[in-house]
């Protein structure tokens, strides 16, 4: 069955169409039309699996598909376009360009927590690239995923972008075959079944995974916005984020004014009850459920702490006093516990932060920026925000990824074309001039070297520099003997004579 499909989509793609930027253009905006036309049901989907809002649902996933396909579309030209490069004198006269080539047939493997904008994001990079794209959205966002599965073959072309969906059966079987490049958004541990699955063909892969992503707040920083920012990208889809805080680092004496500001911010967010608040989600099923609450054992709970696992609710939770070896300061939380750790100074934090593997985001908050840039030349992490949270996902010139443990390669934007493009190193040569190449062919001689060397722009001495340039000199002024007037041949003398003065 798998087999069936990536064929169909690879003899779809030795056809040749998505060569042309017209057809990718062309499905990009089906892409578009898809979303537009299929609004309310992929809101309707979406509070089905996570139980988030209709205007949650458009901020955090649709707005932002929507603005990836549009940059896209108006900069595809460009993107696609033969990217040239400088050259050296052996070359000069020649054609030395990048030439940007889709990789083949690729897989994208989405993930649950925002499951289609995380699932679709890659696709649009995949399609602009010219690719033919074998699409998996994630089981464990059922409806969601139906959906998918539903929408985009009445869209897009059918054999290039198949959907595929199931669960880990499925995807062991479609990572069997041969793909030409995979991208997966999930965590470390099935990110090393990916990598290793993708080994047997050498097939490269984008992982973007996740970690525990630190926050540091510093003493003399202004305490009541870091709350409201931190609080704002903790709790939205219910700590479901793959580059929320994790966990934060501050000195004992901040740690009671951020509560304090952190209860009275979760009050204004979501109401007295966050329960009863149309903008709080819940987590995915409940299996995450139990696992996230078996964090909780142990610990000191100093805001929320209340669940219910009929509908998946956890309230919004802070924990203080937290150790280092703690259960829930081993594994990535995923869900709406903040973990308070607290450090004497930036320096244990930046001790701490480096003590644990690289995560995929890192924040720091104070009104000094020399602090902020201090722990981001000390430390490790796939992106930074300094005084805020989440923002950097936002700008679509940086490039969105993780490094060691939290992942490997980026996207976003222009940097999802690329992540799905081969860049071809292409020189096209004049079949004149072969006096020059002399140079290169045996017999070989110091003075062939030399003459490499200068029109290679290796550096040596003046005395060898001026040998090899007088007779390219001269050859220069004879051609202006024949060619023009003796004034100015005069003047090219003089030029050999001031050029000769140099050395």
């Amino acid at each position: 069955m798998m087999k069936q499909i990536v064929d169909r989509a690879r003899q779809a793609y030795n056809t040749g169409k998505t060569r042309s930027l017209d057809f990718r253009i062309q499905q990009l905006q089906a892409l578009k039309r898809m979303i537009n036309e299929n609004d309310a049901e992929i809101r309707k989907a979406l509070m089905a699996d996570l139980h988030k809002s209709e205007l949650a649902a458009y901020s955090y996933e649709i707005m932002g598909l929507l603005g990836e396909i549009e940059l896209a579309i108006d900069n595809l030209p460009e993107w696609a376009a033969p990217q040239h490069v400088k050259k050296n004198l052996m070359t000069f006269s020649d054609d030395a360009f990048i030439n940007y080539e889709p990789f083949g047939v690729v897989l994208v493997i989405g993930a649950w927590n925002y499951p289609l904008v995380v699932c679709l994001q890659p696709v649009v990079g995949a399609i602009a690239s010219g690719n033919a794209v074998v699409i998996k959205p994630s089981e464990v966002s059922e409806h969601t995923a139906k959906l998918l599965g539903k929408i985009i073959p009445q869209f897009l072309d059918k054999d290039l972008y198949p959907v595929v969906n199931g669960g880990v059966t499925e995807t062991t079987e479609l990572l069997a075959e041969r793909f030409d490049h995979i991208f997966y958004t999930g965590n470390t541990t099935v990110g090393k079944i990916i990598m290793s699955a993708a080994a047997k063909y050498l097939t490269p892969v984008t992982l973007e995974l996740g970690g525990k992503s630190p926050c540091y707040i510093d003493k003399d920083c202004d305490i009541d916005i870091a709350a409201r920012r931190i609080t704002w990208g903790k709790f939205i889809n219910c700590g479901q984020t793959c580059i929320a805080p994790d966990y934060i680092l501050c000195e004992k004496s901040t740690q009671g004014k951020l509560l304090e500001k952190i209860k009275e911010t979760l009050k204004e967010y979501y109401g007295a009850n966050p329960k009863e608040s149309p903008d709080y989600e819940r987590i995915i099923n409940k299996r995450h459920f139990k696992r996230i609450l078996s964090l909780l054992e142990g610990q000191k709970v100093a805001i929320g702490g209340q669940h219910e696992e009929d509908t998946c609710y956890i309230a919004p939770t802070v924990l203080t006093d937290v150790k280092a070896d703690s259960k829930i300061m081993q594994e990535e939380i995923f869900g709406p516990l903040l973990p308070i750790v607290t450090v004497q100074n930036v320096d244990e934090a930046i001790q701490f932060i480096n003590q644990k593997e690289k995560p995929l985001a890192l924040y720091a908050f104070a009104n000094d920026k020399k602090i902020i840039k201090k722990i981001i030349s000390q430390t490790s992490s796939g992106g930074v925000t300094g005084n805020d949270v989440i923002m950097h996902f936002t700008v679509v010139e940086l490039p969105f990824g993780g490094v060691g443990h939290s992942g490997m390669g980026a996207y976003h934007g222009k940097h999802t074309f690329d992540t799905f493009s081969h860049k071809r190193s292409c020189l096209i040569k004049s079949l004149g001039m072969e006096g020059a190449n002399k140079i290169r062919y045996p017999p070989y001689s110091q003075k062939k070297l030399d003459w490499a060397k200068f029109l290679l722009g290796i550096k040596f001495s003046k005395k060898k520099l001026a040998l090899v340039l007088l007779p390219f000199v001269a050859v220069v002024v004879a051609v202006i003997l024949k060619k023009y007037r003796w004034e100015l041949a005069s003047k090219g003398i003089q030029l050999m004579l001031a050029f000769q003065k140099l050395f």
